[in-house]
């Protein structure tokens, strides 16, 4: 697959105030009594349907950490057989054989190894890898889903922004829980596909 045909994707659940977790890393949060009448249902055939497009997934240690939390509780592997990497330098363990641990260049990992075997590539935390995704200008999109709550504090969205990133909204998506998903084009990628575009055609 060329990299053209590939996209990648930054996916985070977070507070309307913009934490994706409390400061001791917990998501409790993550299950809200809201109810919008007027919102999409998350029917079990929709979510696997979307699931299903997702090629890999690329998270930090501390999310890693955290799915392993919520499967030992009870709720299961989030992840399903789908390829998982995740970005550590730390000695963590590997419960499944879907699980790669990966410590070097981020953007040789994207570019060399990442777009070029998968066509879906979502990145889904935490703020820290989300944040040196958009820096090295690796994202193609960024899907935020809000959650109707407020936590005060917490670990920001992003971390460790040093340039402004225009965002193209694509897409807006409500739901019947509260949830309210925004869909944004990264306009410095979008701009680099039609280049690339124009210049294989000529």
């Amino acid at each position: 697959m060329a990299h053209g045909d590939s996209c990648v994707t930054i996916h985070m659940a977070a507070s309307l105030d913009g934490f994706i977790a409390r400061k001791d890393g917990s998501v409790d949060w993550l299950e809200t009594s809201d109810e919008f009448a007027d919102g999409v249902t998350l029917d079990p055939e929709f979510v696997a349907a979307f699931l299903e497009a997702i090629d890999c997934y690329v998270m930090g240690s501390r999310t890693y950490e955290t799915a392993l939390n919520f499967e030992a509780k009870g709720p299961g592997w989030a992840y399903g057989d789908k390829p998982v990497y995740v970005l550590t330098s730390r000695d963590l363990p590997k419960t499944r054989h879907t699980v790669e641990f990966y410590s070097g260049d981020l953007a040789q990992f994207v570019n060399e190894r990442l777009r070029p075997a998968f066509r879906a590539v979502w990145f889904v935390g935490g703020g820290m890898v989300c944040g040196e995704c958009l820096r090295l200008g690796l994202a193609d999109e960024v899907r935020y889903s809000i959650l109707p709550i407020l936590i005060g504090d917490g670990i920001a969205f992003f971390e460790k922004l040093d340039r402004d990133v225009a965002l193209h909204l694509a897409e807006v998506k409500a739901y019947r829980s509260g949830m309210v998903e925004l869909r944004y084009v990264v306009r410095a990628a979008a701009a680099l596909r039609s280049e690339r575009s124009g210049t294989e055609s000529t």
